[in-house]
């Protein structure tokens, strides 16, 4: 059974575009499936797939003649009285493409669609040779209203920022949100049955992402560095990204740490988070909080606390509705979330009276008028305010 992304139909409406239509995310995603997806919708079925993960496939882009290229499209079932539609899959393996795409799509009129697995490579790649002939779409592991959809679980689509704590949808969902809270969002550990097999999963991402793209796509020459780096990034979801803390805790050099945390959010590993301030006197304003792309992911590199996993979730899901930053005194003091500059958002799993008082006071501290507490667990002082997992 296919299951249809969010970022489905503004996908399926480039494809009208002359425009190349390019996808592009972490591993194992659902890239491919999409794109599958996409020949198979769209009206025109002069079209055709290539895998380049085949050998046989980049081949083709070794060529210096591009106009054979076109004639080997043609040999492989492309008729040349109509418009063609071409997919390339896995493109940063196939470094020549962007100069064959330019071509054919400027003179042989190709719709080109091409997939990804990493920002990092293919923004620049593609910055120079495809300027002003692309779209890049990113793709990420499912939000929590996509987890229920692949589950096959019926959820209301309500503006999250309207919602209010709703005891029966709250039972209803939560054995899910835990579920998703632990394992996280990639498709094949959603759909899988057991917890050894999500696991597997996961463990088989996170080793393709290290011996794969990190291999492919830089010259770092120790791997164990870098799956050192990864582990203790992991144990400080949440927190901010010292520099000089993270060389003297992994003995690896602090102008190398720079360049590996910047790789890892590049090709979608991490995200990093900046500070909202408006004085600069009173606020930090230089380290960056650190959260994973998937909790899950994060989960199978080291067991990160409870409140930290439902933090790291809750970012990912919030990250979705707009741009994040995160508020910070000085004296310690922190927001978690502030979203668009407009709301400020704490995460708690249980929340208490003093939680709102400190949330309001910095709230006012920080000139932000919207604050909202997002609780893991209900609490009996708190039924009217709003519930984390129904962030769809």
């Amino acid at each position: 059974m296919v299951y249809k992304r969010k970022i489905y139909q503004d996908l399926l409406s480039h494809t009208r575009s002359p425009l190349v239509t390019v996808l592009t995310g972490m591993r194992r995603t659902g890239k491919t499936t999409l794109v599958i997806q996409l020949l198979e919708d769209i009206p025109n079925r002069n079209s055709l797939y290539l895998d380049l993960q085949r050998p046989d496939n980049r081949e083709l882009f070794h060529q210096k003649n591009y106009d054979g290229i076109y004639e080997a499209f043609v040999k492989r079932g492309l008729s040349k009285d109509q418009d063609m539609v071409v997919a390339l899959d896995e493109i940063q393996l196939a470094p020549d493409s962007p100069g064959v795409i330019k071509y054919l799509s400027d003179h042989k009129k190709i719709k080109f669609i091409v997939t990804g697995s990493s920002s990092y490579y293919l923004k620049n790649l593609f910055t120079e040779s495809l300027a002003g002939r692309k779209k890049v779409f990113e793709l990420f592991p499912l939000d929590f209203g996509e987890f229920l959809t692949f589950k096959g679980i019926n959820h209301a689509n309500t503006a999250w920022r309207e919602k209010t704590f709703d005891k029966n949808e709250y039972n209803r969902l939560t054995s899910y949100y835990e579920e998703f809270i632990r394992f996280g969002g990639f498709p094949q550990v959603v759909l899988a049955e057991s917890e050894e097999t999500k696991k597997d999963i996961l463990l088989d991402i996170m080793s393709s992402y290290i011996n794969i793209d990190i291999r492919s796509l830089a010259d770092f020459s120790d791997e164990r560095n870098l799956f050192s780096l990864a582990k203790l990034l992991a144990n400080r979801v949440g927190s901010r990204t010292e520099y000089n803390t993270i060389s003297k805790l992994t003995g690896i050099s602090r102008p190398t740490v720079t360049n590996y945390i910047t790789f890892f959010e590049k090709t979608y590993l991490i995200h990093t988070v900046p500070v909202f301030t408006k004085n600069s006197s009173r606020e930090i304003v230089k380290s960056r909080k650190l959260y994973f792309c998937d909790t899950g992911l994060a989960n199978t590199l080291t067991d990160i606390s409870s409140g930290s996993q439902f933090e790291n979730t809750l970012y990912n899901q919030l990250s979705k509705h707009g741009s994040i930053q995160y508020y910070a005194l000085k004296s310690g003091n922190e927001i978690d979330f502030v979203l668009d500059g407009k709301i400020a958002i704490e995460a708690k799993e249980t929340p208490t009276d003093g939680d709102l008082a400190t949330l309001s006071r910095l709230s006012a501290t920080a000139g932000i008028k919207d604050f909202r507490l997002v609780s893991r667990h209900p609490s009996p002082r708190f039924e009217d305010y709003f519930w984390g997992g129904s962030i769809t």
